[in-house]
């Protein structure tokens, strides 16, 4: 029986590169590919695939942010982390929503497939540099920086208006997209502004730009 795999990441080249690797094993099917976090959600619910494999810095909707949904919504699936980011915060928070492991995207192609069957047998998977950032957490813990602690202080909701805001995103679109009204977006948006200690836009998207949470060349 084949193991289904939805792909998201929103580089073209890195999907095409994935599912040609992938769709060369005997026991893989790519069953879908998503451009976004909210469109992995969205297909992830859809098709039900037995693993995701997301990256972290994607639009409208982050792979922290899906993750938590897909985990929520669908805790069958799989949820496996391919990213550029070895941050910390970003290790913890995933592995507290449950993913099944944490690659980065140096990791060879071997690597891919292993973490794929490890989590089929509900085991977790590492890169080395991110077995590090644990272990060294658990012998030295050290205080999360500051602009880690203010994030977490937002909820979900404020989370998906804060990158959306940091993308570039007008008022109405955001409202549009959450399908809430212009005043909701704008309340969250003061909330958003005083929890992270910002007082500018600009300084919200240098915010979310330095977080990873939004890729500087979008």
């Amino acid at each position: 029986m084949s193991i289904s795999i939805l792909l998201a990441d929103d580089h073209t080249i890195v999907r095409q590169g994935l599912a040609r690797l992938l769709n060369d094993q005997s026991d893989f099917k790519i069953v879908g590919q998503a451009v976004n976090g909210r469109e992995a959600v969205d297909k992830t619910l859809e098709l039900k695939p037995d693993i995701v494999i997301m990256d972290i810095a994607m639009p409208q909707m982050n792979g922290i942010e899906a993750a938590k949904r897909i985990r929520k919504k669908l805790p069958k699936a799989k949820v496996l982390i391919l990213s550029m980011y070895s941050h910390e915060h970003y290790v913890h928070e995933l592995f507290e929503t449950g993913v099944s492991g944490y690659l980065l995207k140096d990791s060879s192609g071997r690597d891919i497939i292993r973490a794929i069957h490890a989590a089929m047998k509900d085991e977790t998977y590492l890169s080395p540099s991110i077995s590090k950032v644990l272990v060294d957490t658990y012998r030295s813990p050290r205080k999360a920086s500051s602009m880690a602690e203010r994030y977490k202080l937002l909820s979900n909701r404020e989370r998906e208006v804060f990158q959306l805001i940091a993308e570039g995103h007008p008022t109405r679109r955001i409202a549009d997209m959450l399908c809430v009204s212009i005043s909701t977006v704008k309340s969250h948006r003061v909330n958003i502004m005083e929890k992270l200690c910002v007082d500018t836009p600009v300084k919200l998207v240098h915010f979310a730009i330095q977080l990873g949470l939004v890729d500087p060349e979008l």
